[in-house]
């Protein structure tokens, strides 16, 4: 994504922020999806409605994933908050398989989106512990832990079938 349509976007070109906010649909959708499940959709509107309101404090323009990513995580944990369903999860089976697929989402329905969420970001985004924690806004330590239990709990979950 260029940062010329970031900065028309920015400059209130409608057909600019229009195409970003289009263009950042999918990625919003594949961060917000595992840590809101059902709720996914709703976070991706919040993400997105967020993420027009304030586009303008966005000083650089390619920064826009990583900023997009932290509003995409804190909208659906508080979406995936409302609608809170136990347990804990780790190693995740080929994107390709669709049955393991509807297995690891009822794994994943079982953990609290805290878990979810440290998951998504360690696993699924690749990021450091250290930048997890800051878009978290929870000491280092804490993801440290989180991700240990959560992938301790699915991985018990998944080798016991993954279905309750």
């Amino acid at each position: 994504m260029s940062a010329d349509l970031v900065r028309a976007a920015q400059g209130g070109d409608t057909m600019a922020m229009n195409d970003l906010l289009s263009e950042l649909t999918p990625y919003l959708g594949r961060i917000c999806g595992p840590i809101a499940l059902d709720n996914g959709p709703d976070a991706v509107q919040e993400a997105l409605i967020a993420i027009f309101r304030n586009l303008e404090s966005l000083r650089d323009p390619q920064a826009l994933h990583g900023w997009a990513r932290a509003i995409a995580v804190r909208e659906a944990v508080r979406i995936a908050r409302r609608r809170h369903h136990a347990v804990e999860l780790a190693e995740l089976p080929s994107r390709q398989d669709v049955e393991s697929a509807v297995d690891i989402r009822d794994v994943l329905e079982r953990l609290s989106p805290e878990h979810r969420a440290v998951l998504v970001l360690r696993d699924l985004e690749g990021l450091p512990e250290e930048e997890a924690a800051r878009l978290l806004h929870v000491p280092e330590g804490t993801v440290k832990s989180r991700l240990h239990r959560a992938r301790r709990s699915f991985r018990k979950a998944w080798q016991s079938g993954g279905t309750s």
